[in-house]
């Protein structure tokens, strides 16, 4: 007897012919984007999985198509209502219709997408990665780093043709105040699959100067939601927060707030700000300076004027006294004289005896008083003059410390550890594509200058 048999293209058309009686004409499904590619058509090819809850692995696995005139559509809702572009790694709520073709296989035509699960997906993984952080003890570490009084020394995180690295270093070079400080890119990747990696990196760069620094800036231009993905990914976040120098985070983007923004020791919304938020640091220093300088002045001055005063009130309690001392001598003499001229010869030897006696009494107290009276003078004098120059020095070694504090900042003391900077034409070059061949350039070193060519 010989078998039954059906070619492969009549049992696929069955197949084919079955899901369309036994399936509804669309699903809502659930699953994560794992590959994702746009042709040149428009046409928008996908791959969806699931996996496995406790596991990463996959357990189930489809292709997915969403034709250009779909696609045309479901992507500029999707991202105006998410504010992050559709991509690999995100998890989705999509339409579809099951289709099965002889040739191509069992595929999903995708027709409508459900933003609102994105974004409560996207939510929910950023609140876990919080409460992760936050359970590891971790969350606050960066926060409660103290801040340097004069941070100068700044290392910068960010790309290199970025806008806002341009900004920043811009707004600090030129202050309207004059401060100097010492500034180092760490170039790194701020968006896309490599940013994470790229930037963690870059604070281990960091790392390995040893307390050199003083704070850690991580910059970058504006962009869409979808371009700070990596700023809120764990690894980076628990790097920052266990990181031994504050970090400052001006990321441009003024809507949402991400992962690494909240443990970071200080949120700013762009470049710029952050520059401002450093300069007004020092700012505020010179005005603590300065209303020193005018306390310490107002305060010898009232201290004088006291002491003067105080001196005056004695010099007028002294004045009465001796004029009263000297007004009952005076009394007294002229009492004898009458005495004198009413009384015998013999007597005017023994009153001229007494008056002599009491007259040196009298200069004897007068000058005894004047000696007790100018050394109490002299005593204070001698105190106002040592509480004078104590306050003096002490002010005069506050000064010193601040002024020494701002010399460590001189860039002659950076070269003389070993660092140089490059002139071309009378400017600090920072890129070797702006010298032609065979142009002189200069070589500043602790020790001299070196004169070289570009070859």
């Amino acid at each position: 007897m010989e078998n039954q048999s059906v070619s492969l293209y009549q049992l696929l058309g069955q197949v084919k012919q079955s899901l369309k009686n036994n399936l509804p004409s669309s699903f809502w499904v659930v699953a994560e984007i794992s590959e994702m590619k746009v042709n040149f058509s428009g046409h928008c090819y996908l791959e969806l999985i699931e996996k496995e809850p406790a596991a990463d692995s996959i357990k189930a696995k489809a292709r997915a198509t969403i034709w250009a005139s779909a696609y045309r559509i479901i992507r500029p809702y999707f991202e105006t209502t998410t504010h992050t572009r559709l991509a690999a790694g995100m998890k989705v709520m999509v339409k579809v219709n099951v289709e099965f073709h002889e040739v191509y296989g069992f595929s999903l035509n995708i027709t409508d997408i459900e933003p609102s699960f994105t974004i409560g997906e996207m939510a929910r993984l950023k609140q876990e990665i919080i409460n992760r952080l936050i359970a590891e003890g971790v969350f606050e570490m960066n926060k409660a780093i103290p801040m340097p009084d004069l941070p100068g020394r700044i290392a910068v995180i960010s790309s290199q043709t970025a806008a806002g690295w341009g900004d920043f270093s811009d707004q600090l070079t030129n202050n309207a105040f004059g401060y100097k400080f010492h500034v180092k890119l760490f170039p790194a990747v701020m968006q896309g699959e490599d940013a994470e990696q790229s930037i963690i990196s870059a604070l281990d760069a960091i790392f390995a100067f040893d307390g050199f620094f003083d704070l850690v800036v991580i910059i970058r231009g504006g962009g869409s939601q979808s371009e700070l993905n990596c700023f809120n990914s764990y690894w980076l976040a628990y790097h920052i927060c266990q990181f031994p120098l504050p970090i400052f985070t001006g990321i441009g983007h003024e809507q949402d707030e991400t992962i690494a923004d909240l443990v970071a020791h200080t949120r700013l919304k762009t470049p710029t700000a952050v520059a401002e938020f450093i300069i007004s640091l020092f700012r505020q220093a010179d005005e603590r300076i300065n209303e020193l300088s005018i306390a310490l002045t107002e305060a010898a001055t009232d201290l004088v004027e006291e002491e003067k005063e105080r001196l005056g009130r004695f010099l007028l309690h002294l004045k009465p006294g001796v004029m009263k001392i000297l007004a009952d001598g005076k009394g007294n003499l002229q009492l004898l004289g009458h005495r004198m001229n009413s009384s015998a010869k013999h007597l005017l030897l023994r009153e001229t005896g007494i008056i002599t006696r009491r007259s040196d009494r009298l200069n004897r107290l007068s000058n005894e008083y004047l000696i007790v009276a100018s050394h109490r003078i002299a005593m204070k004098a001698q105190r106002i003059r040592e509480t004078c120059r104590k306050f003096i020095e002490s002010t005069r070694h506050n000064l010193i410390m601040l002024d020494k504090k701002s010399m460590y900042l001189d860039p002659f003391l950076i070269l003389k550890r070993g660092y140089s900077i490059t002139y071309y034409c009378g400017k600090a070059l920072k890129d070797p594509k702006l010298v032609p061949e065979n142009s002189e350039i200069e070589t500043r070193l602790a020790g001299g200058i070196l004169k070289s060519k570009k070859t």
